[in-house]
């Protein structure tokens, strides 16, 4: 795995495929490795660079205060160093937090913007669930655990629990198998999504958007309206039958419209526009 020094720490990351670069940004907790199931089939279209970021999986994690607006300076940051100059940008949740960022305050460095399951202001309910996550991490001393306990059924629906047991079980087995977390950097991590606000910058967002959620999605899809009206240029679309994380409730149909998305906004047809 190569690393990089950026915005004055090392940043881990995976490389895979060929053609337009694919940044994507993971959500609260994981490493590159949790978009195995899109990295798959966005490589034969692009070159994917999946992240570690700030306080996750082999990048440095420095004491101090994190923010999605300090995350997406690492991004930045990390594009420069590895010479990229403009990319299509994806994340869900954290990782949509920090594109929303990237895009608002880097424009030029966005091709286009693939938002899911994001929101662009912590609200007092979002605070309580993370706080909860908070208070388990540190009773179980234990990020791992405390993701398969806690943020599993947020992100599952209880239908998929119900169907596909050892679906479930296979990914709690790999969240188990990487790099762990430290619960201190978690806290610090969090305390990014606890402190998000990027509600005034919505309107310098200019690249071509993506906005998706679960139809089930508690912890976000009500912010659907205020993210779709809030970026001039975007597209909303809801996953029928998920919740908070379609990327393993419907994945072949969630990579099959996110990567016409991708394809539809990639360089060259941009030119041709």
């Amino acid at each position: 795995m190569p690393k990089v020094k950026a915005n004055s720490i090392a940043m881990n990351y995976d490389q895979q495929g060929s053609g337009e670069p694919l940044i994507l940004i993971p959500y609260l907790s994981a490493d590159h490795s949790c978009y195995a199931f899109q990295v798959a089939e966005y490589a034969k279209h692009f070159t994917c660079i999946s992240l570690d970021l700030r306080g996750t999986g082999e990048t440095d994690k420095p004491e101090g205060a994190y923010t999605t607006e300090l995350l997406a300076d690492d991004v930045a940051a990390f594009m420069q160093a590895i010479g990229i100059q403009k990319a299509h940008i994806s994340g869900l949740s954290l990782g949509a937090a920090t594109g929303m960022w990237l895009a608002a305050k880097y424009p030029d460095k966005v091709q286009s913007l693939s938002l899911h399951s994001g929101w662009p202001k912590t609200d007092p309910f979002l605070k309580t669930v993370v706080e909860g996550f908070q208070i388990m991490a540190r009773a179980l001393d234990s990020v791992p655990q405390m993701a398969i306990s806690a943020i599993f059924p947020w992100c599952i629906t209880p239908e998929l629990y119900a169907a596909k047991p050892e679906y479930i079980q296979a990914l709690a087995d790999f969240v188990l198998s990487r790099p762990t977390q430290p619960v201190s950097a978690f806290i610090q991590q969090s305390n990014a999504v606890l402190a998000h606000d990027v509600d005034s910058q919505l309107a310098r967002i200019t690249a071509p958007t993506q906005i998706t959620f679960g139809r089930h999605d508690l912890l976000t899809s009500r912010f659907a309206d205020r993210l779709s009206g809030g970026i001039r240029n975007s597209e909303l679309l809801i996953f029928e039958g998920c919740s908070h994380a379609p990327i393993y409730e419907k994945v072949e149909e969630f990579d099959q419209k996110t990567l016409a998305f991708l394809r539809k906004n990639d360089f060259v047809g941009s030119r041709a526009a």
